[in-house]
């Protein structure tokens, strides 16, 4: 039995923020085969703007781990807006998590944990966990995460 991930949403009282509109020349989504590609997301807010800060100078690791959860809720609603249901997607295949973050930072898998728990919530402990990255580096706009991600897609009955 499928899990039914817009209605876990629903469950959880989970509220997705609008799906930002691309920043440059690229796709939001991209279905290749069974799987959907999503660019980068950064952690856009209910009332669209993006969530702003260094971790290690403006934030501190919790925070960040709150904005890597915002990113996922930005991803979800690119993937909705741009894509259509949820319930299509099988599982997580892969994440790149990227946390713009101070050159002694060394905690980046704490904060995109933000992220991959609220995969987890959504898709199932099974299915919302995959392989994943995370590094530091410097992000657009001085946002404090971003993150890409390959899902795998249900065949089409």
């Amino acid at each position: 039995m499928k899990n039914d991930p817009d209605l876990r949403i629903i469950e959880l009282g989970l509220i997705l923020p609008p799906s930002p509109k691309p920043a440059g020349v690229y796709r939001p989504v991209l279905v290749v085969g069974q799987f959907l590609y999503v660019s980068g997301q950064g952690p856009v807010m209910s009332d669209g703007l993006l969530m702003k800060g260094k971790v290690g100078a403006e934030l501190g690791k919790d925070e960040g781990k709150l904005a890597a959860r915002q990113v996922g809720l930005t991803m979800l609603s690119t993937i909705k807006t741009h894509f259509g249901e949820l319930k299509k997607i099988k599982r997580l295949v892969k994440v790149l998590g990227m946390v713009n973050c101070t050159s002694d930072f060394d905690q980046q898998p704490a904060v995109i944990n933000g992220f991959s728990e609220l995969m987890a919530e959504v898709f199932g402990e099974e299915n919302g966990i995959g392989v994943r990255s995370a590094v530091g580096m410097t992000l657009p706009s001085n946002i404090p995460v971003e993150v890409e991600a390959m899902f795998e897609l249900y065949e089409e009955q």
